[in-house]
Parts: C-alpha cells; structure tokens; sequence
C-alpha cells in the first residue's frame, strides 16, 4: 500500500477558493463612506474564521475584539470600552502565534487609532460620521464626480452628443480625459463583483470620437466680477470655462505660444494626439474666455498689478520644473529631463536620438512617457532604471506593459550612483548601485536598501531624467503666497490663506497629479470664486438619462482597447491605441449594472444634478 498520494482538491476547496476570489472583488469594489466600524468588525469576523484555534488570543482575543466592537455598534459602549478595543487589540498582537491573529489584531489598532472619533461617536450618539455624498461608487471616486452611469446609458442609447454634454457638466476636458484618464473610477466599479470593472474610459473615448459638435450652454447674466487665470492648463481651463458660464469675465494667462499645459507639452502625440486636445479648447474658448498665451508672470506683468486689476486671481501654474538626481556628471551634455524633452517635442523641436542608447530614469508616468518616446525618436535601445520593483512603479500597469511590448527595457532595483562623461563632457555611462527590497515605509512601500554588490555599468548616450517636477514659485511669494516642499500652500476652498483675492489649485498645490485631479481643482475653485464675488451659481444641464433597463447581466469578459500592431516605432507618432468597434461599445455600455438606479443609488436620488 502506497504510503503518499497525490492529492487532488476536494470540491468544497474548489468552491471556496472561488468564493475567495469573489470576495476580493467584492471588497476591492467597496465605495468611500461605508460605515468604518461597521467595516473593520466584519472584516476582524473574516479573519477570525480564519484562525486554527491552537492559540488563545486568536481563538479567544479575536471573539472577545469582535463582541467589543458590536457593544460599540449597539451604543452599549463607554469611553472605557473603546481603550479596551484598543488594549486587547495590543495585547493579541503582542502575543498571537501567526500573522493570522497578530496582523488581525494589527488592522483593529489601526481602525481605533485612525478613526477613533467614528468609534465615540456610535458608543456616545449611535450615530455614523461617515456619509455618501455620491452614492455611487464610480461617481464618488471620480475626480471631478463626473455622472458615470448616465454617460454609460447614453452611449449604450446611441446618444453620443448627450453624452459628451453630460460629461461637461462636470469636465470641460472629455476628449482629452478619454484618452489619457488613469480612470479611478474603474478600481471601485462595482460591476468587479460579478467579473470585471466595465471600461468607462474606452466608452467616454467612443462618445467623444462618435458625437457632433454642441453649443456651449447658455451662460448667466453679466455679473461685472473680474476673474485672472494664471496658466491655461486642464486645471486653469476648467475654472476659466465655469466662471465664464457663471456670467463672470475670465482672463487667462499662459506661459506658453499655446493652451494646454502638460496636455500640449507633456503626453506626446501617440497617446493624445493635438487635434484631440484642441477640439476641446476650442470648444472651453467659445465661451467668451479671453486669453493672452507668452506671458510670463514676474517678467512680463507682476503678480501684485494681476491681483489689484482684478477681483480674483486664481493660480494654476502646474508643475513645469524639473528636479536633479544630485549625482555626481549630472551636469555632462546630454543629461536632459523628462520634462524638457517631451516640452520640446510638444514645441516642434524634437531631438534626434537615430541609433543612440538611452537610459531614463524614473518609475512614473512621465518616466514611460519618456521611455516610449525615445524609441519613437530613433534610439537603438532604452533602459528605464528604477529603484524599486516594477510593481512599485507609479506608472499605469498599462503604460509599463506597453513600454515592454515595444522593446523597451525596464531595469529595477537600480539606484542612480554617478553619470560617466568622456573628454569632451559627454555622457557615455550611467552607473548605479543594485539594490534589494527592504521594510515597508511610511508611504506604504517597500522601501529599497543598498545591496552587497557592486555597482552595475549601463553604456548609454543620452540619460533622461524623469524622477519628478516642481514648480516657480518666486514671482508669486512676493505678494504672499506661502509655498512647503516646493508646493504652494491653499486650503480645501482653494483660496491661498492670508490673501484676500487669491486661490490656486492642481499641481501647482498637490504637487505632479493627473489631469482629472487638475480638472477638479479647477472645478472647486470656480465654484468657490463664485461664491467669494458674492454668487450662488449653479451649472447644470438639460441631458435627460435613460431608464434602467430591467433585464439580467450574466458574466461577461470586459472589451479591452486594443494597440496598433507596428513593426517599427522609430517616427511613428501617431495615435496608437484603437477605440471599440460600434458592436464593442454596446456589448461594454451593456454591463454597466446601472447603480444609480439600482440599490442604495436610487434611494439617495441616484444622481447630483448640478453643483
């Protein structure tokens, strides 16, 4: 008799297995403003199921944490109670055999010490702090709270246009946000509980490539306020299109020949092609937005004559600067940034890399960017170099799979040491120094550590620089504006504290985001200069949105965009990635499980109509 067997999963294992996956879903599709008690107590149950029972203070401690957390729930709890959540929690931590009981325990002190004030305020009140302003997960973690599912319905009704008008009720950038989007809203889609996020993105791009030109919506009687936009990037833009729409008159000022900030001059063309870019300036332009491009402020007009001509001044300058590594040959020729290179392709002024090995530092978006760029302007090779993993990268999954489709090389786990120059000053190395991944850091990464080996050699010819951006600052803190880490300080309003007139917002305050993060702080502060002028204006729209259609949604693959297959990229910048066919975008506009009508959606009124 055979004393081992293979042994084969039993069909309960089988299933449960599945039913693991379909939680990880679930939980992943969970939207902001959820109850956080409520939360972390089923999610110590999860883990207290898990347990072996071999050791008390899992098998006993986590029972005992979870009886406390409910007299929390059922406000049958004291102030006592909460620091016994706490003490337990400590003492299971200190003590479980495994991280089955200790990371549990872990999870509970970091609920009770992150969100304490929604633990009294049940045990005291029994009353939640936490509320859904957007009931609806898409919306709620959208940027600019862009109304998803009535977009989705209108594409899958043909209604293109409507669409689009629909979207501008809340981004003024539809095109541009079609193609380049990190679409946050897709992480918390909540049709991941049944098989997969739909592809919001790809369904906007198809109404924007699908719709016809609209009129700007009528705008509000004249109010005789004054308002000065300091940069004509997405963020500048958006303010600039509201408050001109909200009846007051907007000048903007732009650095640059043309409008579009980072949008022009910092995605090349083969992601979001200029055509794509201008038909949505020019329809924020037919709004009655007057604007004056190759102005530079500090130089060509002064910060305190802006702000004493008019009656508010909002700051969307961005983030155009570029930061050095410190290294030792950072100064040799052909050491360039990221920024400076893809501005100058965005200005007509491309360099020639024709058979030249190139090395691009960095693990951001801006960095594949760079990446994919370089081997569009002819380089033999590319190395992307990183200091971390490549699932530490910032950059979209997406954009470092495509880099690494086209033949780009990603080397991680390499840190800058020093850039080798021959006689004349030109680069001919990059050298770095290996590492190996080390302990989690406070920004929730593992952190690298130098590693016992020697340093790496990287023959190149041109070293890219893309480890981040800051901004110019300097002609605006003359009048008072207060900046920290090279960020200029502004509240949640927008508004610049300590200036009476003055708010800013996007990067220029977040330091390097994205464009729907740019796009909504320029939607806040038009909304707040609006009410700082003395105003209640409200922007809304007329699009009226399909019912829900009553009918079953079996699993069903999402429809991914497809790329452009190309044999060589070298002078090829032209738009790479396809939109959905009309039998695609049906199929996609199909799977949304239309959660503003379904569910607590429809109880919260399903949508916000204006803001």
């Amino acid at each position: 008799m055979s004393r081992l067997s293979i042994e084969t999963p039993g069909r309960a294992q089988t299933v449960l297995g599945g039913l693991h996956r379909d939680m990880g879903r679930r939980i992943s599709a969970s939207q902001p403003g959820l109850c956080p008690v409520d939360m972390s107590l089923n999610f110590l149950r999860l883990c207290h199921a898990q347990t072996c029972g071999k050791c008390v203070p899992c098998r006993v401690g986590l029972s005992q944490l979870a009886d406390l957390i409910e007299q929390v729930l059922d406000r049958t709890a004291t102030k006592e109670t909460i620091d016994l959540i706490e003490a337990t929690a400590r003492v299971i931590a200190d003590s479980a055999d495994c991280a089955i009981g200790y990371e549990a325990a872990h999870m509970v002190l970091k609920g009770v010490r992150g969100f304490r004030e929604d633990f009294e305020e049940h045990a005291f009140h029994g009353r939640c702090i936490c509320a859904l302003s957007h009931p609806v997960p898409c919306v709620s973690v959208c940027p600019a709270h862009v109304d998803v599912p009535g977009y989705v319905a209108l594409v899958r009704e043909g209604r293109y246009s409507d669409a689009v008008r629909l979207i501008r009720k809340d981004n003024p950038f539809p095109s541009a946000c079609a193609y380049v989007c990190e679409h946050p809203c897709e992480a918390q889609c909540r049709r991941r509980m049944v098989d997969d996020a739909v592809n919001i993105c790809g369904l906007k791009r198809f109404a924007v490539d699908h719709g016809e030109d609209t009129p700007v919506p009528e705008k509000a009687p004249e109010t005789g306020k004054t308002v000065a936009i300091i940069g004509g990037g997405p963020g500048g833009l958006t303010a600039a299109y509201y408050l001109t729409l909200m009846g007051h008159k907007v000048t903007v000022y732009e650095q640059r020949p043309k409008l579009g900030g980072m949008l022009r001059y910092g995605i090349p063309d083969y992601r979001l092609p200029q055509e794509v870019l201008d038909r949505d300036i020019d329809y924020i332009l037919s709004a009655g937005i007057a604007v004056h491009t190759g102005v530079s402020i500090g130089k060509d007009l002064t910060m305190a004559d802006i702000q004493r001509s008019f009656d508010a001044v909002y700051i969307a300058i961005g983030a155009h600067n570029d930061k050095k590594l410190g290294l030792e040959g950072e100064t040799s020729k052909n050491v360039v940034s990221a920024v400076e290179l893809l501005r100058g392709i965005g200005e007509g002024k491309a360099p020639d890399f024709t058979g030249k090995k190139v090395c691009v530092v960095g693990g951001g978006n801006v960095s594949m960017d760079a990446t994919r760029t370089a081997l569009r302007l002819g380089a033999e090779s590319v190395t992307c170099v990183y200091r971390r993993r490549v699932e530490d990268m910032t950059a979209l999954a997406e954009e470092i799979e495509e880099a690494m489709a086209e033949g780009c090389q990603i080397l991680p786990l390499q840190a800058p040491a020093r850039i080798e120059a021959d006689e004349n000053g030109c680069v001919t190395a990059l050298w770095t120094r290996p590492q190996h991944i080390g302990p989690y850091g406070s920004d929730g990464r593992p952190k690298p550590v130098a590693a016992d080996a020697p340093e790496f050699r990287i023959p190149c010819d041109y070293v890219i620089v893309a480890i981040g951006q800051a901004i110019e600052a300097k002609p605006f803190e003359a009048v008072g504006v207060t900046t920290q880490r090279g960020a200029i300080q502004a509240d949640l309003s927008s508004a610049v504290p300590g200036l009476d007139n003055v708010f800013a917002g996007g990067d220029a305050v977040s330091g390097p985001a994205t464009v729907i993060r740019a796009v909504a702080a320029g939607k806040v502060a038009a909304d707040n200069i609006d009410a700082y002028l003395g105003f209640d204006h409200k922007i809304h729209t007329d699009v009226e949105i399909p019912p829900a259609h009553l009918t079953n949604s079996p699993p069903c693959g999402r429809v991914n965009l497809k790329n452009r297959h190309l044999d060589c990229y070298c002078g090829d910048f032209t738009l790479l990635k396809e939109g959905m066919t009309l039998e695609e975008a049906q199929q996609e506009a199909g799977r949304c499980l239309r959660c503003d009508h379904f569910g607590y959606g429809i109880f919260k009124g399903g949508r916000n109509t204006e803001w």
